[in-house]
């Protein structure tokens, strides 16, 4: 990659960092004061796709 590129790259990349710092500051700071997490509406659909994974694999080796 060329000089002028990875200065390009990294000018895109703090201009990025800038517009979504302030969006990214309010989203941390409004998880702090979220209440605990739901685990078992997350764990439910992680679950099934874990046992989806299982059968693909298991039907691909039969």
């Amino acid at each position: 990659m060329a000089m002028w590129e990875q200065i390009m790259l990294g000018i895109a990349a703090v201009v990025i960092l800038f517009f979504f710092w302030p969006g990214a500051k309010k989203a941390m700071e409004q998880s702090q004061q979220a209440e605990n997490p739901d685990w078992k509406g997350a764990l439910v659909p992680i679950g099934v796709v874990v046992l989806f994974v299982i059968l693909l694999i298991a039907m691909a080796s039969a």
